[in-house]
């Protein structure tokens, strides 16, 4: 009994440690952030002797840089104008920091090398697409896109999908891992202590002490809250290989916020594997509650046989572009089983180094213009672009009964603003908005023609589709599709739907605070 008070007693330490460790490394950041400000501060007195001409150089720099660097599309682009326009030299910090896509940048050109080498890996398998085109020739489409940008479509894979994330997911992710023989591989956008760590943690430790290869990825962002060092050490102590994607206090010069890892990646020895929406933390499972209402609803999938080889790369991708190192003995993660199952599963991934043709936004607009009846979505966030945004209204206005579900109850309420003011231009041209009652709403899916179906880590924004590393699964003749669907109606059926012109009676000051956090939207 001692022994178990000590253990929690260390557990509530180290959580309190990790948070003090998350915020001075977040501390750190904002004071360099603070010293580039203060450079720019100290211009202001040599400009006293010589403004007119530093300040006139300085703003046709920034002309060039407006026009030359920032190379989005009008909405982004129009935002970055006007604040390198109107705030010259201050503004080339803030684009530095959060605007600046630099597709050429060494490191983007590095993980292009390495997805290159992942496509080579992976089989064309044309023979399915020609069975795809005659089961769902109006989808066929979307697939061959995914198929060009390098994703194969497999059959052969068992799938199943977890429309919230509970109990029964736990134990199956739980008793895959104990079943692996040869490697768990595991990769997160946030991973955070609590009791669905400590499980997961109890087992990988095991199975390391067993010989199994067990690697974590995490993203150092995303789970800035934790204790990096603290944790690799212990986990390799354990025989756990652990690694953070872009530490954000190394290499302060060339910090960027952006480029995150938000991929959600589980292969147990290449042969079962999950993705989804569900971050390793208490909430995504509902063992606490966070920010009110009953329950944290989020999705998952679970695939077994030939498609996992498509996930298993890109962990390895996102791998080698952490440590540096080209994995060596590849084959030996490749799927040792194989399912009788017909579905048409396709896994795929994009980020910033596919600038500009992510193919994460290129699914999703093909998803949208091919549907002839219905497309359902669910996101917790719906910060769009133009593209998006003409796609759903396009799809609208053809008769398409277009339905996008998001939370009521949300995490982030800067973020909520830019998710509200983003609902006249859909409302006023047929698109259906549904807000979510029951809780936060986390799940990214979505569902069109009972044909065809995604479920993956892609949020309905401009994040998502431009910025961060993101993956996602496209389904076809699956159940999988069916229980999207049937997911989706439920979770409308606990939503309150928005109608137009309540929209537009919303209090002049919420009108303010949403056109503002819009118009700054790029950052968010």
């Amino acid at each position: 009994m001692r022994d178990k008070v000590q253990k929690e007693n260390k557990r509530h330490f180290d959580r309190r440690r990790a948070k003090y460790l998350g915020i001075v490394r977040a501390a750190s950041v904002i004071l360099v952030v603070m010293l580039q400000v203060l450079f720019i501060m100290a211009l202001v007195h040599w400009m006293t002797t010589d403004g007119v001409k530093v300040y006139l150089a300085v703003e046709i720099l920034s002309v060039l840089v407006a026009f030359g660097l920032v190379n989005d599309e009008e909405y982004n682009q129009s935002f970055w104008i006007i604040i390198l326009l109107v705030l010259p030299g201050f503004g080339f910090i803030l684009y530095f920091f959060w605007g600046s896509r630099r597709s050429d940048f060494l490191v983007n050109s590095g993980l292009r090398k390495r997805e290159q080498e992942m496509f080579n890996r992976l089989p064309h398998n044309k023979w399915q697409l020609e069975e795809l085109r005659q089961v769902h020739p109006n989808k066929i489409q979307i697939s061959r896109y995914l198929a060009y940008e390098g994703f194969p479509v497999y059959q052969h894979t068992k799938t199943k999908y977890y429309p919230i994330g509970n109990e029964d997911m736990v134990a199956d992710i739980l008793n895959d891992m104990r079943a692996a023989k040869e490697s768990i591989l595991l990769e997160f956008f946030i991973v955070y202590d609590g009791s669905f760590w400590q499980d997961i943690e109890e087992v990988l430790k095991e199975k390391a002490a067993e010989g199994v290869d067990v690697r974590i990825l995490i993203d150092d962002f995303g789970s800035i809250f934790m204790d990096p060092g603290g944790m690799k050490r212990a986990l390799r102590k354990s025989g756990i290989k652990v690694e953070s994607f872009k530490p954000i206090h190394k290499r302060i010069s060339s910090i960027n916020f952006n480029y995150r890892n938000h991929q959600k990646i589980i292969s147990i020895d290449g042969t079962v594997g999950y993705t989804g929406g569900c971050n390793i933390a208490d909430e995504y499972v509902n063992r606490i509650k966070r920010y009110g209402g009953d329950e944290w609803k989020d999705s998952m999938v679970r695939l077994e046989g030939d498609a996992v080889w498509t996930l298993t790369n890109i962990f390895i991708m996102m791998w080698e572009d952490s440590t540096g190192k080209t994995e060596e003995n590849i084959e030996k993660f490749e799927p040792k089983w194989r399912s009788g199952d017909t579905d048409f599963v396709q896994p795929f991934s994009g980020g910033p180094h596919k600038a500009p043709y992510n193919p994460v936004e290129g699914a999703y607009l093909r998803m949208i213009s091919k549907t002839r009846d219905y497309v359902y979505i669910t996101t917790p966030y719906l910060v769009l672009d133009e593209g998006l945004r003409y796609s759903l209204i396009e799809a609208a206005k053809s008769g398409v009964d277009v339905r996008i579900t998001v939370p009521k109850i949300y995490d982030k309420w800067y973020v909520y603003m830019v998710t509200v003011s983003n609902f006249g231009s859909l409302l006023k041209n047929g698109v259906r908005i549904y807000q979510y009652n029951k809780g936060f709403i986390h799940e990214k899916d979505m569902v069109s023609d009972d044909e065809c179906a995604v479920c993956g880590t892609i949020n309905l924004d401009f994040r998502s589709m431009h910025i961060h590393h993101e993956n996602g699964v496209f389904f076809s003749r699956s159940k999988v599709v069916e229980d999207i669907k049937k997911n989706i109606e439920d979770v409308m059926e606990n939503s309150s739907e928005v109608k137009y012109e309540e929209w537009r009676r919303r209090p002049v000051l919420q009108r303010m605070m949403q056109f503002f956090f819009k118009i700054t939207s790029p950052l968010l």
